[in-house]
């Protein structure tokens, strides 16, 4: 059984003498040899056949009317839509890295296999933002927008809380206590850090503006609550089998949880207080709301005081609902990829 200090095993390439189907997801016994049909838990297949339908990649959207449109943006406008893309654009191109690294000790094949479909859909995400960013700005402010990271002191402590613990699962000895923070680290990033940035674009285009890029948005944050759902089982699953190990999950995710939302509070109200129809009030409650969603998922009771979604005009821009306007050949494939279901729709946002 797994402790907090257990030293993780990197896993082999190919272990013929273990079985196929893994004893465990992390520190287990497996070959490495992948057979779907031998899949150790039957949701890691399901999970995969979601990901695929998932697949999109930016070219397929012409963003020809926001390109018109952004040239009517005010310098402040222009500025914020920048300094918005950059940073999802910072936590898309760290994430595949995590993600690659925690597969690294992820003894069930299935799982590996969809942590690096999570890599591919991640690296996609971080090409759309420079899609949209090179569709409408110049070189030169396309690479401002890149240095955020850098150069906005709100924008590197907020990533730093996050980074600081996903360092730890690429030191030399990586225990089980460095696996399930991460894992939690990771819960908050996909699951929160992003959703100041989404509300932001859905707001433009509930104002009939950059609609085509609310598009590109709606398949990212799509992706991204499947991301959610698929790490989220998966710390469930390492629970199951270690339960021990939930009283330092418990109190680890609750306390992180607390500092993310309060990082990401700020965040909103530095960029988003002057913009039109977005309450700063609502903003808060619903950054609250969806700590409470994520810690759900892992089991974790509610630590905020907030019932359904503040901000339920978000729901409009579910992909099914958006008025794409097929317009030419690269947008004659249907948008509707897979259609949203009670198992995989908004409603969770």
């Amino acid at each position: 059984m797994l402790q907090l200090d257990t030293i993780l095993e990197r896993v082999p390439l190919l272990t013929p003498e273990n079985p196929n189907k893994p004893s465990a997801v992390i520190n287990g016994k497996s070959s490495g040899i992948l057979n779907w049909n031998e899949v150790r838990n039957s949701l890691s297949f399901e999970r995969y056949k979601e990901l695929l339908g998932n697949f999109w990649t930016p070219f397929e959207i012409n963003l020809g009317d926001d390109i018109k449109q952004y040239s009517f943006f005010s310098d402040k406008e222009k500025s914020v839509f920048r300094k918005i893309n950059g940073l999802v654009a910072i936590l898309d191109s760290v994430q595949p890295r995590l993600i690659a690294a925690l597969g690294e000790f992820i003894s069930d094949s299935a799982i590996q296999a969809n942590f690096y479909l999570l890599c591919q859909q991640e690296v996609i995400h971080d090409h759309s933002y420079a899609y949209i960013l090179s569709s409408v700005e110049t070189q030169e402010n396309q690479n401002i927008a890149f240095e955020t990271a850098r150069s906005e002191k709100i924008i590197y402590e907020r990533n730093k809380l996050i980074t600081e613990v996903y360092e730890n699962i690429r030191k030399e000895n990586v225990t089980v206590k460095d696996f399930l923070e991460a894992v939690v680290a990771s819960i908050t990033l996909e699951g929160i850090n992003f959703y100041s940035a989404f509300a932001y674009f859905y707001n433009l285009a509930r104002n009939q503006k950059m609609m085509k890029t609310s598009t590109i948005i709606s398949y990212i944050n799509k992706d991204e609550l499947l991301h959610t759902k698929i790490i989220t089982e998966v710390l469930n699953e390492i629970i199951e089998e270690n339960p021990h190990l939930y009283d330092h999950v418990k109190t680890f995710a609750t306390d992180f949880f607390k500092k993310v939302v309060e990082k990401e509070i700020e965040w909103a109200n530095y960029i988003l207080s002057d913009e039109e129809d977005i309450d700063m009030f609502e903003m808060e409650d619903y950054i609250q709301y969806r700590a409470n969603k994520c810690l759900s998922m892992i089991r974790i009771e509610p630590i905020y005081n907030v019932g359904d979604n503040p901000m339920p005009w978000i729901r409009t821009y579910e992909i099914e609902n958006l008025d794409l306007g097929k317009s030419d050949f690269f947008e004659q494939r249907s948008r509707q990829y897979v259609k949203i279901n009670d198992d995989n729709g908004f409603d969770d946002l």
